[in-house]
């Protein structure tokens, strides 16, 4: 959700439409160690607000994230949730504009014992690689979260993407959890998993046609045998797994390369296959 508008959140908003403004001009190495950042500054594309670490953990519990993943944190800040991360026993890496912040988030990561598993780098997020990420957080306003969002949607299904408190627009999430003990502001986890692309036409079972429609992990569609049709029901997609409704039979089952397949009603097996592109 999109908290009230406040006096602060509108004259962040008046920041981003004038362009925001880098703290530190590019290329000017990070200040002293005792630098430490304040509630409120300006940053590149947006002003600079701490995560509470219950939030943190929210956002982390909420994606699953353990020692298998590889998490990026798009605008790391101060390194709080990437050295949580890898707290974990993730593999995390934060990527932040300002020089200060990303020396300030490496001395912090070595203080807590962990910057074998946490590196922070200086980039520009929308410039930036993060296609090997399993988990991507970020805490960024609803119109960036949209700049991102085709970048985000191209990444391997299953791929989570969890954020504080902004949404993706009309991209609903997969799950939400609200954080009420030590947060005040921006207490929302949301988490979205990357769907896989389904569109398109498909031949089930080798002798049906199926057509789907999909808006992110929402789809719909029909299948077609001669004459008779069926419309599918109770639909969508949980990253490569796909489940639907047809008559009294459940489908359930993965979407890989081109090809579809798993169980009807758990017992029978099914397998379609995408039709090629003309």
């Amino acid at each position: 959700m999109t908290p009230p508008r406040t006096p602060f959140a509108a004259a962040l908003v008046f920041w981003l439409a004038l362009g925001g403004c880098a703290l530190v001009p590019s290329g000017i190495a990070a200040a002293s160690d005792r630098y430490t950042p304040e509630y409120g500054q300006l940053g590149k594309d947006v002003v600079w607000i701490p995560t509470p670490q219950p939030v943190v953990e929210r956002m982390l519990d909420l994606a699953g994230v353990g020692p298998d993943d590889r998490l990026v944190d798009l605008g790391s800040g101060d390194g709080v949730t990437v050295i949580a991360a890898a707290r974990r026993g993730a593999t995390a890496r934060g990527i932040e504009f300002n020089p200060d912040l990303v020396a300030l988030s490496r001395r912090r990561a070595k203080a807590a014992g962990v910057a074998a598993r946490a590196s922070f780098e200086r980039g520009d997020i929308f410039e930036s690689d993060f296609s090997d990420a399993t988990v991507i957080t970020l805490f960024l306003l609803p119109e960036l979260n949209l700049r991102l969002r085709p970048v985000l949607l191209d990444m391997p299904p299953g791929t989570r993407i969890v954020s504080n408190s902004f949404d993706m627009g009309d991209w609903t999430p997969d799950a939400t959890a609200e954080v009420g003990e030590g947060c005040e502001h921006y207490c929302e986890a949301l988490l979205w998993i990357v769907p896989a692309n389904v569109a398109g036409l498909w031949t089930i079972d080798g002798r049906r046609s199926m057509e789907l429609a999909q808006s992110h992990q929402k789809i719909g569609g029909i299948v077609r045998e001669g004459e008779a049709h069926w419309i599918l029901r109770d639909a969508g997609m949980d990253g490569a797994r796909i489940r639907f409704s047809l008559g009294e039979d459940r489908y359930e089952g993965e979407v890989r390369d081109g090809v579809m397949k798993g169980t009807v009603n758990g017992v029978r097996p099914w397998r379609a296959t995408r039709h090629a592109a003309p």
